[in-house]
């Protein structure tokens, strides 16, 4: 309003209309002097001259000009109140008078013009009414303002924080740093709220500043997100943690790493970015490395490293075959023998059970070590971080354990050639401590074997086999018929029809063996012995006294 009353059409209208109320407040006096009733005298405010109008006139000046209701019917018909007359105008001419004809074109335009000083009109009236109203009740709401406040007073808490503890000595949990991206992010959507109400200015205002340096925080934070994400799924598995490099990445020996699978994409928000590692490797070991990719199911452009890449194809959570052992660790010990700068870069996809397994075949090979227990230990050793937890991270599962005992007596016994092949069928399986497994009486379960990753034999309760349950000693036998010859490397896969939990190659419970290595044609396994009953999630089904034992018959 104050900047309408400043304007030059605001005070051209009020000057003609003093006029108005000059000329009847006048009229009284007019009488009394014999004045013309019609003529209108106003004083200039000099005194020097005065002005006249004719009666149309009058008319003309109020009629095009909107008298307000202030300018009452009693203005324009009474005179002075303290003159001795009145004078009283036609009812017609007053009708005239008060009769208001509607602006001109001209006069709008000007009076859209005029700034009323109401934002919430011109919210109205802009294209994007409705929204800009919603988002400004929400951005300018009490709630909102004081959860900001809160925000600030909590975000500053944690950025001193993260500046103690920038040197990285101290791990920071994830909670943490998720809790400072929320808050990033909760800036960055008022900055673009209010931005989108107001325009770019609002970005100047020194509040707005210190919020919009937290939006540039916003990509700071996301980077340590993504290496806390790496660090929970890598668990305490040993990182390297030098030279601007922070990677699930481990030096088993000075010439010997494992690491997890190196990735692109969204994948790599959480395991080892593969551009990362190829820097890692150019700048720490340039021309010297060669990579080897133990992933059946996943592989990735060798070009990253050079061509520099050797696959050996093993499924996740299971064993590689003899042969590949032999054939890994005489490959190395080559590569080594080249250069005593080449180094070897193993992985899987966590870098631990598959590696874990070539990687102590090469140790016993290059009799670094000369029993598997030892080789065992000094990976899982190596492996763990033990200043973040006390979980050991060494292979894992009891096959994966077996296997590389095999190797252990190729290497001891056979000099790294393979053992001489000895062909079985499978007689029976015995599976003790039945009870609470399934149904409890082994005629849900079913049993397939793979040989050569392919599978060579399957049997249930109705085919190939006859199930006999005895409740008085909680076992179940299962009778196979039908079984063809088994070498090599066998895999007996147990499946359910039950609702029993599956864990590691989606089953209840499996496991490997090589028949070179099967003493008296029997082969026992405990519970521990035995892919995922071994863990201890599982002990609530499989009881400390679950066990399996196999019986063979040789083939002639």
């Amino acid at each position: 309003m104050q900047r309408l009353k400043k304007s030059s059409l605001y005070a051209w209208f009020m000057h003609q209309k003093n006029k108005v109320m000059d000329a009847s407040l006048g009229s009284s006096d007019d009488v009394e002097k014999g004045n013309d009733p019609y003529e209108v005298t106003s004083g200039i405010c000099d005194g020097a001259t005065c002005e006249s109008y004719e009666p149309n006139e009058l008319i003309s000046v109020t009629s095009k000009e909107a008298i307000t209701e202030s300018t009452a019917l009693s203005e324009l018909t009474t005179g002075r109140p303290d003159g001795p007359t009145t004078n009283t105008y036609d009812q017609s001419e007053v009708e005239k008078v008060t009769c208001v004809e509607p602006f001109d074109e001209s006069m709008k335009e000007q009076l859209s013009k005029i700034d009323d000083g109401d934002e919430d009109i011109d919210l109205l009236n802009s294209h994007y009414s409705k929204i800009k109203r919603i988002v400004y009740f929400i951005v300018s709401s009490f709630t909102f303002r004081i959860f900001g406040i809160l925000l600030t007073f909590v975000d500053l808490s944690l950025i001193i924080t993260d500046i103690v503890v920038s040197d990285g000595t101290m791990y920071i949990p994830l909670e943490y740093r998720s809790v400072s991206l929320a808050i990033a992010l909760f800036f960055f959507m008022d900055v673009f709220l209010r931005v989108f109400i107001e325009g770019l200015t609002i970005i100047l205002r020194p509040l707005r500043l210190i919020t919009l340096i937290r939006v540039f925080h916003l990509a700071h934070q996301k980077r340590h997100l993504e290496m806390l994400t790496r660090r929970m799924v890598s668990g305490n598995k040993r990182r390297y943690k030098k030279d601007g490099f922070e990677l699930d990445l481990t030096y088993i020996t000075e010439r010997i790493i494992a690491m997890s699978f190196p990735s692109s994409g969204k994948q790599s928000f959480y395991r080892n970015p593969i551009k990362e590692v190829v820097r890692f490797l150019d700048t720490k070991h340039q021309n010297h490395y060669r990579v080897y990719n133990l992933c059946s199911e996943r592989a990735y452009d060798a070009k990253y490293f050079h061509d520099r890449v050797r696959r050996y194809m093993i499924d996740d959570h299971n064993v590689p075959s003899l042969s590949e052992m032999v054939a890994f660790s005489k490959e190395v010990k080559e590569w080594m023998a080249q250069d005593e700068e080449n180094i070897t870069v193993i992985h899987c996809k966590g870098g631990k059970g598959r590696t874990g397994t070539m990687i102590c075949a090469y140790l016993l090979a290059s009799e670094i070590f000369a029993t598997a227990e030892d080789s065992l230990y000094y990976f899982g050793e190596r492996r763990t971080d033990k200043s973040t937890s006390s979980k050991f991270q060494g292979i894992e599962t009891p096959s994966q354990n077996r296997f590389v005992g095999y190797f252990a007596m190729v290497k001891n016994t056979y000099n790294l050639t393979l053992p001489p092949m000895k062909k079985l069928t499978m007689e029976k399986i015995i599976i003790y401590s039945i009870q609470g497994v399934g149904k409890g009486n082994g005629n849900d379960l079913k049993v397939q074997i793979i040989m050569q990753r392919k599978p060579v034999f399957f049997c249930s309760a109705s085919k190939n086999s006859r199930i006999v349950h005895d409740a008085e000693t909680d076992t179940v036998i299962i009778n196979l018929s039908n079984c063809p010859p088994l070498y090599d490397e066998v895999k007996v896969k147990f499946l359910s029809s039950s609702d029993l939990p599956k864990y590691y190659d989606d089953c209840p419970f499996f496991f490997w063996f090589h028949t070179s290595f099967i003493q008296n044609n029997r082969l026992y396994l405990s519970r521990s012995e035995l892919d995922n009953p071994h863990k201890p999630k599982a002990w609530k089904i499989y009881r400390p006294e679950f066990a399996v034992e196999v019986y063979f018959d040789d083939v002639i």
